[in-house]
């Protein structure tokens, strides 16, 4: 108690779009007061926090603050480890006793018996515990197993490579390698069977990608289709990669007709994310990552690009994690909203033949959502400093008209924070492409 569960758990609420549930609060909704009921006897209280908890845990996917005493409970924590991933706020006993002294709390009217109830749950508190927390970014971030700086479980059978990457950093375990053509060029069904036919593991194996976006999404997609899935971790080398490419269990390759049209939903075991790895980072590729970092900050609704790299990628990391949580599958509506500007990059790659790289392409897709949105275009001119490309026009509207997330469906913003789904006419999506070509 007193560890701020109520506050997370309500910022979690919003920001993955789910019901919030404060367990507390729903008993004494349903009863009395808990003081009231603990006069009964704290038998009797625990008794209905099981049966309240066991309703909760059988209805719609929410999240839910469970009291300080809940896990005490051995039914408690089974039906936890069957139906949830139950993180432990850990906030340290001083600022847990600040927080609850001088209130009504049962539990809560000694600081010695406060100590001694803290030290006596520690240990059942771990044991209950799928993850431990500081704040809402660090629970998005542990529950799709997002660790910056982790390390990688010593289970690994095959790593899957950028041959770039492998020349300037060590695969980040020993295992057989499998080294990718660089980039674009990777995603293809011809790279895809060659891997196929080399892998040697089995069911029980792991794949790890070691490499930028294009890596991930065809080592994932093989890890999703070698022996009908094993499982994979992601180790993203690029800041696209990091703040972004890896996370969210969509893999795939490219086709004939257009990216990424070929693919499949299968998360990773975790995403490993080494921001040392960004030193040898070329200046293009950075700047690709910014890209990302500031659609994130527009669909987020705050300069993210403002803050040091570190706490810039745990903040974009945590965004993404947040949208994926509440549309895994992208059937709910909510996570098309992370293609800001996507449909207008895709057509311009598609136009220029794959010579106009992805980080070029959002830009120029960022300045014409913003455009088409009536909103500034400020931070991307002043942090990506776009510049119109050389493209086909009518290559790049064919792949714009056939782009997997419907035709004429853009996503723009109403505000910042605001994202929409919308239609947008021909007339003015094609002049809005046709204005970041090179004349």
């Amino acid at each position: 108690m007193g560890a701020g569960k109520s506050t997370v758990g309500e910022r979690l609420a919003e920001a993955t779009a789910r019901p919030f549930v404060d367990l507390d609060r729903l008993i004494e909704r349903r009863h009395v007061p808990i003081p009231q009921l603990f006069e009964r006897g704290e038998e009797e209280f625990r008794r209905i926090e099981e049966s309240v908890l066991a309703e909760v845990l059988a209805g719609p996917e929410s999240v839910i603050a469970l009291g300080g005493g809940t896990v005490l409970s051995p039914l408690n924590r089974e039906r936890l480890r069957a139906r949830a991933f139950t993180v432990y706020l850990d906030v340290g006993i001083e600022a847990a006793w600040e927080r609850v002294r001088g209130s009504d709390r049962p539990l809560a009217q000694r600081e010695v018996d406060f100590r001694k109830l803290y030290e006596s749950r520690q240990e059942v508190y771990a044991e209950a515990a799928d993850a431990v927390a500081s704040d809402a970014d660090d629970v998005l971030l542990a529950s799709l197993a997002i660790r910056l700086g982790g390390v990688i479980p010593p289970r690994v059978p095959a790593v899957i490579a950028d041959e770039r990457v492998l020349e300037l950093h060590a695969p980040p375990v020993e295992a057989p390698v499998h080294a990718l053509p660089q980039g674009e060029a990777a995603k293809s069904l011809a790279v895809v069977e060659r891997l196929w036919g080399e892998l040697t593991i089995g069911r029980e194996g792991t794949i790890v990608a070691f490499g930028g976006g294009s890596t991930t999404d065809v080592a994932g997609f093989v890890a999703a289709t070698h022996l009908r899935g094993v499982p994979w971790i992601a180790v993203p080398t690029t800041l696209t990669g990091q703040v972004d490419a890896a996370i969210g269990g969509k893999t795939g390759i490219n086709t004939a007709d257009g990216k990424n049209l070929a693919g499949a939903f299968h998360f990773p075991e975790s995403v490993v994310i080494d921001r040392a790895l960004l030193a040898t980072l070329p200046e293009q590729e950075r700047r690709g990552g910014m890209a990302e970092v500031v659609k994130t900050g527009l669909l987020a609704g705050r300069p993210v690009w403002e803050l040091p790299e570190e706490e810039m990628i745990r903040a974009c990391a945590a965004y993404k994690a947040a949208v994926v949580l509440s549309d895994p599958f992208e059937t709910e509506g909510r996570r098309p909203l992370l293609n800001l500007g996507h449909t207008f990059a895709h057509a311009l790659e598609a136009g220029s033949g794959y010579r106009v790289s992805h980080g070029e392409a959002v830009a120029l897709g960022l300045l014409a959502a913003l455009r088409l949105s009536s909103r500034p275009t400020d931070a991307v001119e002043e942090i990506l400093h776009p510049e119109p490309v050389e493209a086909d026009l009518e290559t790049a509207w064919a792949a714009l008209k056939r782009d997997k997330k419907g035709e004429g469906v853009f996503v723009l913003l109403e505000a910042p924070g605001k994202p929409v789904v919308t239609t947008v006419p021909d007339a003015e999506a094609r002049a809005a492409l046709a204005s970041l070509l090179r004349q």
